[in-house]
Parts: C-alpha cells; sequence; structure tokens
C-alpha cells in the first residue's frame, strides 16, 4: 500500500509538501523525501514524535542514537512508516535541526493502491516556499503561575556574586 501523506509547516504561511511513499519504508528514508522535498540538505538532527489529534508530541523515533544506554531508543532506520502511522494513528510530528527548530505537522492523508509505472517516493504537490529561518517557537507553560516574574524561592540574584564566599585567586 502507499501512503499519502501531507508535511506542514508550523507557520502562518502555508508552506506544506504532498508526499507519496511506501508503507514498509523506513522512517530514515521518509525523512529523506521530506528534507529534500524541503530543499534542506539533510546533514541535521531529526526526530520523529508520535502524535495525537491535538498535535501532542508522544514517542521519540531519533535519526541516531545519542541516548546514554539506559532508555531504549526507537530509531528511524529500524522503524517502517506502517510501524507507526495508521488509520487509528494518523498524526506525526517532525522536528528537522534543533538548533533551529524546523518543526512539521505530517498526517496521513490517504492509504492507496500502488500505481503501475510510478516510482515511490513520490512528491505529489509542492505549495509555499521555505522562510530563510525556522519560525519563532513560543513556549509556555501548562500553568501560567510556572513562570511568575521576579525571583523564585530558592533562585539566587546573580548580581549577589560577592555574596558566595568564592575565592576568585584560589589558584
Amino acid at each position: 500500500m502507499i501512503y499519502r501523506f501531507r508535511i506542514i509547516l508550523d507557520t502562518e504561511e502555508d508552506v506544506f509538501r504532498d508526499i507519496e511513499i511506501e508503507q514498509d519504508a523506513t522512517l530514515e528514508q521518509f525523512h529523506n523525501v521530506i528534507t529534500q522535498s524541503f530543499g534542506f540538505d539533510g546533514t541535521e538532527m531529526a526526530s520523529f514524535y508520535i502524535s495525537d489529534d491535538q498535535w501532542s508530541q508522544g514517542e521519540e523515533i531519533s535519526l541516531f542514537d545519542m541516548s546514554d544506554g539506559n532508555q531504549p531508543v526507537k530509531l528511524m532506520n529500524e522503524t517502517t512508516i506502517i510501524d507507526v502511522v495508521h488509520e487509528a494513528s494518523p498524526r506525526l510530528i517532525y522536528i528537522y535541526d534543533f538548533l533551529s527548530m524546523w518543526t512539521f505537522l505530517v498526517e496521513l492523508a490517504e492509504i492507496a493502491e500502488y500505481e503501475s509505472g510510478m516510482e515511490y517516493p513520490n512528491t505529489m504537490f509542492v505549495h509555499g516556499q521555505l522562510p530563510d529561518q525556522a519560525p519563532d517557537k513560543e513556549f509556555k507553560a501548562d500553568d501560567a503561575n510556572d513562570f511568575d516574574e521576579g525571583e523564585e524561592e530558592g533562585f539566587m540574584d546573580l548580581d549577589e556574586y560577592d555574596d558566595l564566599g568564592f575565592d576568585e585567586h584560589w589558584n
């Protein structure tokens, strides 16, 4: 079967790509198609995240294993698309370049039959141009009281450096 996805850049302007790919392709192959279709060189770190209907970020599937070995890590080259995407769970979040945080919403639009003579993966439709830099992200706490203005209990004012009792000529 062929999965048809819409990959949308998380920005105010409409920037998206429609991609067809085989259901048994790996997420690494899907990552490569996405980066190419948006004009990235593909050399930066990236991850997919399983998502729900509210686009909440769930389990990570990483391009490389950057863990300390204590936790098992799902890797893109070991995970097929059908392992994580299906009609009951059609959404992923894709983040490319963790310094710039290019964030894409990936949604399964349709499951189709192979078309003879067609090569997959296939970029079906391109809309909008990638901006020069990643859109700014606004990170906010779930509870507005989590980030009160002013000094928090337990935090020190860094201007009170002299009160630390540190001898700057210790060596």
